[in-house]
């Protein structure tokens, strides 16, 4: 049944991309280019849904759905401050009982970069990122202020956008009930860009909770999938489909997941 989803999923999202064909300017493979890159002079608005399977206790699944706008601002002729914040909507199964949920927003993670408003051939970006607590349950938050530097660097040799995202958090406030925040996140991309918006692409999120014991403390995935930019009328999107298995996780994480993106581009 498992193999069953992703490959209806697959192939549906493979039938809407390729019906845009007619819609494809030679402009979208730049465009695809650019959108893959965290820290590129576009406005975007992705909106991220990821299924993390064999979840908790029951291997339930559980629903992340990051709502994670991208808002470039010029700051000088030489220097520009990207900022990238992400909103998670959590649908999860409860850890206690087998049948119920919980569900609403996570805590909010807004990030800032700095980085140089004309890149060279190494592209960078780096400055804080910040976990606030705004979980509407205790369930689907961390309940500390927390805050890290964050790091982004990348190249775009050809038809190849290579780079990686990481930053670490520590909380520094908030709940004296809740457990203390040393978090790390690290996210390396690899596409390979085609004529007419088409790629191929890998991006797994590695994390690691540091105060977690060490049977708990990462969640390593490795997957990779397809996507492709376009536009419908005048409206640029950015769609990929991937999948991943965590071949290191918490006991109660999840084993496996699929993250479909659906990304819609502002260029000027």
């Amino acid at each position: 049944m498992k193999l069953l989803r992703i490959l209806t999923l697959a192939s549906c999202l493979a039938c809407l991309l390729a019906n845009t064909a007619a819609l494809a300017a030679p402009s979208n493979t730049d465009l695809a280019k650019e959108a893959q890159n965290p820290i590129a002079n576009l406005i975007s608005l992705p909106l991220q849904n990821n299924m993390n399977f064999d979840y908790g206790p029951y291997d339930k699944m559980q629903n992340l759905l990051n709502i994670q706008p991208v808002i470039p601002i010029s700051l000088s002729s030489q220097w520009n401050l990207i900022t990238r914040t992400i909103l998670p909507v959590l649908h999860q199964p409860n850890l206690r009982r087998k049948s119920a949920y919980t569900s609403g927003i996570g805590d909010l993670n807004p990030s800032f970069f700095l980085s140089p408003a004309k890149p060279q051939a190494i592209i960078w970006g780096i400055g804080p990122t910040f976990m606030l607590p705004t979980a509407s349950n205790k369930a689907l938050g961390l309940g500390k202020w927390s805050a890290g530097p964050s790091l982004v660097v990348l190249a775009m040799p050809g038809h190849w956008v290579l780079g990686v995202l990481t930053y670490n958090i520590w909380s520094f406030a908030g709940q004296k009930s809740r457990a203390s925040v040393n978090m790390f996140e690290l996210q390396y991309f690899i596409n390979y860009n085609f004529p007419g918006g088409w790629y191929l692409t890998s991006a797994p999120i590695n994390t690691a909770n540091w105060n977690a014991n060490s049977k708990n403390t990462w969640t390593i995935p490795i997957g990779a999938g397809f996507g492709r930019t376009f536009s419908i009328s005048k409206q640029a999107l950015n769609i990929s489909l991937q999948a991943f298995t965590n071949i290191k996780h918490p006991r109660l994480g999840p084993k496996w997941s699929m993250r479909l993106t659906v990304a819609f581009l502002f260029p000027e």
